[in-house]
C-alpha cells in the first residue's frame, strides 16, 4: 500500500488496495507507482502521460484499435495521484526516472511518450534526459516553461481562464498557500467527479462542450477524476507547483523531434504556449486547429499515437 495512503485513511472512500488491473512498480527512494496497460503486449510501446488532475485510467483508445495499430499503452499515476507515493518537491524532470523506472520492469527498452495537458511537461521532460530510448515524442494541449531561459514569464498567463489563473497564481506563493486552496477542492471533487466537470463547463468554449457532452467521455472523466484525487489532490498540488517552478531540463536538451498539438480556443493550457514550444524546439512539428479546444486532444489520440509508432514517425527508426 502506498506510504501516505496509510496517514490519511479517513480521506479514502474506496478500498485500501489496487484493483487487480493495475500493477505497482517501484521507484527512486521505495516509491511506488501505480502502473496499467493496454493493448498488444509485444507491440511497440507507448507511455501516455495523463492531464493535471488525472489518472492511469484516463482516456485510451480502445484495446481493439490498440491491437490494430501494434501498440502496448502504458500508463501510471504520477505521484500523489491514484495509487502511486507522492513525491513532495518533485519537479517535471523527475518524470523521466520514473518513466525509465517502470520501462525497466516491465522489461522495455524503447518507447514513445504523449502527454495530454498537464502530462505535456512530463513528456518533454523524458524526451530531454532519456536519450534514444525514446523513439517519438508528442505534446498535446502542453504548457510551456514558465521561467528560466526558456521561459515565456509574464506572458504565460495571456489567454488563460480565470481557474486556472488563480490556481497557478497560488501555486507561486508556495506549498502552503496552494494546499490550502485545492485540499478542500479535491476532497469534494473525489467524492462528487461531477463536480469538477461542471467547474470546467463554466470556462469551456463551445468546442470542449461538445466533447464533454459525450456521454461515454463524460463517464471517462468522471472515474479519472475520482481515482486521482484519492489521495486528498496531493499529485494536484505537486503538478501546480512543478509547472510554475523551474522544470528542472532545458528545451535545447531535447534534440529529437516533437508532435505538438493544439486547439486554438483552449482556455486552460493557451495554444501560445504550443507556439512557444514550437520556436524553441527545432525539430518540432506544429499542428493548431482552428475552432478546436483542449478537451480535442482526447480525440487526437489514435491518430497521434499511429504518427509516432509507423515507420517514418518522428523519433522512429
Amino acid at each position: 500500500m502506498p506510504q501516505h495512503l496509510a496517514e490519511k485513511p479517513a480521506a479514502l472512500s474506496t478500498p485500501l488496495s489496487p484493483p487487480p488491473d493495475a500493477r505497482m512498480v517501484s521507484a527512486k527512494n521505495g516509491r511506488q507507482l501505480c502502473v496499467k496497460e493496454w493493448g498488444k503486449k509485444n507491440g511497440t510501446a507507448v507511455f501516455v502521460l495523463h492531464g493535471t488532475p488525472g489518472s492511469r485510467i484516463g482516456v485510451a483508445p480502445r484495446d481493439g484499435v490498440l491491437y490494430r495499430q501494434g501498440i502496448r499503452l502504458i500508463a501510471y499515476d504520477r505521484p500523489g495521484y491514484g495509487w502511486s507515493d507522492r513525491h513532495l518537491g518533485r519537479r517535471v524532470v523527475d518524470a523521466a526516472e520514473d518513466v525509465e523506472a517502470i520501462a525497466n520492469q516491465l522489461d522495455v527498452d524503447r518507447f514513445a511518450v504523449v502527454g495530454r495537458s498537464g502530462g505535456g511537461p512530463h513528456a518533454l521532460a523524458c524526451a530531454a534526459k532519456l536519450g534514444d530510448r525514446v523513439i517519438g515524442t508528442a505534446a498535446l494541449v502542453s504548457l510551456a516553461p514558465r521561467i528560466g531561459d526558456d521561459g515565456m514569464r509574464d506572458s504565460w498567463f495571456e489567454g488563460m481562464g480565470p481557474g486556472n489563473r488563480e490556481e497557478y497564481g497560488r501555486a507561486m506563493e508556495g506549498l502552503e498557500a496552494l494546499t490550502e486552496s485545492l485540499r478542500k477542492r479535491a476532497r469534494a471533487i473525489h467524492k462528487a467527479p461531477e463536480e469538477l466537470i461542471t467547474q470546467l463547463l463554466a470556462e469551456v468554449r463551445a468546442a470542449d462542450l461538445q466533447v464533454i457532452a459525450d456521454a461515454g467521455i463524460r463517464r471517462i472523466l468522471k472515474d479519472s477524476y475520482r481515482e486521482a484525487l484519492r489521495q486528498d489532490g496531493d499529485g494536484w498540488i505537486d503538478d501546480a507547483l512543478a509547472f510554475v517552478d523551474d522544470w528542472g531540463f532545458r528545451l535545447s536538451e531535447i534534440t529529437s523531434r516533437v508532435l505538438l498539438w493544439h486547439g486554438t480556443d483552449d482556455v486552460f493550457s493557451p495554444v501560445s504556449h504550443s507556439s512557444w514550444l514550437h520556436e524553441h524546439l527545432p525539430g518540432s512539428e506544429l499542428g493548431m486547429e482552428p475552432g478546436a479546444a483542449h478537451f480535442d486532444a482526447i480525440a487526437r489520440l489514435p491518430d497521434v499515437l499511429s504518427l509516432l509508432t509507423k515507420p517514418g514517425a518522428p523519433g522512429c527508426d
